[in-house]
């Protein structure tokens, strides 16, 4: 055997994917070395070469008579230009796999692979229960002919349809199983860096927020074990940084994201994690108080082909444009498909919506997020239903409802370990107990939420509900308004009328000015005003 083509071999076993790359490119390949080549070739995120010795070991199978071989290559060559959206050659190649395919006398492994491209051509459709259907098909036939990668493939899949098709506890074991194969080293390196992705996206994207930790470090210390393998890293850094900030480490977030944009530039998959790098550093900006820079990720994240909402919605909010925001998270939760789909839009959705006055609006998005809630087994869902319900029962003036919603979010965010929204929680807590007339508690609650905030560098929290700030004790110019004229003895629609607003606009500032000023009624609130100088 020549000395590079050895080199390069065991190179490979050693996942030392650029010294292999380095010696075979050297080296004499025959086609099962060239698909070696092939896969050095993607863990570098040198995709357009990937694809070139695919091609060219699908066509030194077919001259050595090996079509099952060649199917293959098909396969993944039309997996790759499918995955960077060229429809028309991913068919192509597809289309190829299924000749070959029905050449074969007899049942085979390949007839696995090529039941991916129903499924996926079922998912693309949306249809659900027949993705659920062929996916178990290629776990038999994955089982039958011991074919570990096709096992993966075939249960990933069927796990996430169970769980988009309401059957959470089902699907979320199949998943688990799945990611077993990963963890124990039984997975070729592609697959198991698409099913280490494909994953965690899934789990973020149904809140299981637990998973996204448990399997983010597992991919961190299988990237570790690779220091020179390109194609999965930009998806991992974003995956860590979306649990740094979770957990309240922003500036770590920060730091992780911006590893993205300096170092990692090559391969399909990188390109995809810039738009939501982009996005996650967007949001950590928003809460920051950093508006403009978030204006700023938000665009670049749009550019980049990732959606910016309902991110861009709420910077829009926390800039006092709550109609510019009401129409952006409208328009967005209108083109998304409902159920869990638009779970993620919802609590910006109510948040946005109760600012802008439209309670209706608030009281359908809070049930629609509650339905979502009952079928997932998830705590982040369940938590961010209650959160909602805690705001809107506040804007309805139900205090005692409001107060347990609240606390059950609270308790919730508690478990995942999210600061951040936990503390936000609080601020719904002391609103409650202000319109309850426990004034002490509410006090505890809201120094509770001001160290959490100040902690984080959450800025526009910390604002809203610091102490005495001078003269205007936090409030806002719009609140000073108000507060004057209920200190002159005027009702809610006669405020309403004299500064155009509605009488629900007028009650949420209020419940505003009482948590504020740490005061339960509008008697104390008009009292707090002539003592203070505020009427």
């Amino acid at each position: 055997m020549e000395p590079d083509l050895e080199h390069g071999r065991r190179c490979f076993a050693e996942a030392n994917w650029r010294d292999a790359h380095a010696a075979f490119i050297r080296a004499d390949l025959d086609a099962a070395d060239l698909e070696l080549f092939a896969q050095t070739a993607y863990m570098l995120g040198r995709d357009d070469e990937y694809v070139s010795a695919l091609e060219r070991a699908h066509r030194a199978h077919l001259a050595a008579g090996a079509p099952l071989r060649a199917l293959r290559c098909a396969f993944w060559i039309g997996h790759s230009w499918l995955f960077r959206g060229q429809l028309a050659p991913a068919l192509g190649w597809f289309a190829r796999a299924r000749r070959l395919l029905e050449r074969e006398q007899g049942d085979v492994a390949e007839r696995g692979y090529v039941l991916i491209t129903d499924m996926l051509n079922h998912l693309m459709n949306g249809e659900l229960e027949a993705q659920s259907a062929v996916a178990a098909e290629i776990v038999e036939a994955g089982e039958r002919f011991g074919d570990d990668d096709l096992v993966a493939l075939g249960m990933m899949a069927l796990g996430h349809s169970l769980v988009r098709l309401g059957r959470a506890p089902d699907g979320l074991r199949l998943i688990d199983e799945t990611m077993v194969a990963v963890t124990s080293g039984e997975l070729s390196p592609i697959v198991a860096g698409i099913v280490y992705c494909n994953t965690i996206s899934f789990c973020r994207e149904v809140y299981q927020l637990r998973r996204v930790r448990e399997w983010t470090a597992a991919l961190t210390r299988w990237c570790a074990r690779q220091p020179n393998m390109v194609a999965h890293k930009g998806v991992c850094l974003v995956h860590r940084a979306e649990v740094m900030t979770l957990g309240g480490a922003w500036d770590d977030a920060l730091v992780e994201l911006g590893k993205l944009s300096e170092e990692l530039t090559r391969g399909g998959l990188n390109q995809l994690a810039r738009g939501d790098a982009a996005y996650r550093e967007g949001e950590v900006r928003r809460v920051r108080g950093d508006f403009a820079l978030a204006e700023e990720s938000y665009r670049r994240a749009s550019s980049l082909g990732r959606e910016p909402q309902p991110g861009h919605a709420l910077l829009r909010l926390a800039q006092g444009r709550p109609e510019a925001a009401a129409a952006m998270i409208r328009r967005v939760v209108a083109e998304t498909s409902r159920g869990l789909p638009r779970a993620a839009l919802l609590p910006a959705y109510v948040e946005i919506v109760l600012a802008a006055g439209d309670l209706d609006a608030a009281a359908g998005a809070c049930r629609e997020l509650g339905e979502i809630a009952a079928r997932q087994d998830s705590d982040a869902i369940t938590a961010m239903s209650w959160q909602a319900r805690g705001a809107l029962a506040l804007a309805l003036d139900d205090p005692e409802a409001a107060l347990t919603a609240s606390r059950r979010a609270w308790h919730a965010w508690q478990q995942i370990e999210a600061p951040y929204d936990a503390a936000r929680s609080r601020v719904l807590i002391a609103r409650a107990c202000a319109l309850l007339g426990d004034d002490d508690s509410c006090a505890l609650e809201l120094q509770a939420a001001l160290e959490t905030f100040t902690a984080l560098g959450a800025r526009p929290d910390v604002e809203p509900i610091a102490p005495d700030k001078g003269s205007r004790h936090g409030l806002s110019d719009r609140e000073i308004e108000v507060l004057r004229l209920v200190a002159t003895g005027r009702s809610n629609r006669q405020i309403a009328a004299t500064l155009f607003l509605s009488e629900h606009t007028v009650a949420r500032h209020l419940q505003n000015i009482f948590t504020k000023l740490g005061v339960s009624s509008r008697t104390a609130a008009s009292a707090f005003a002539h003592d203070h100088h505020l009427a």
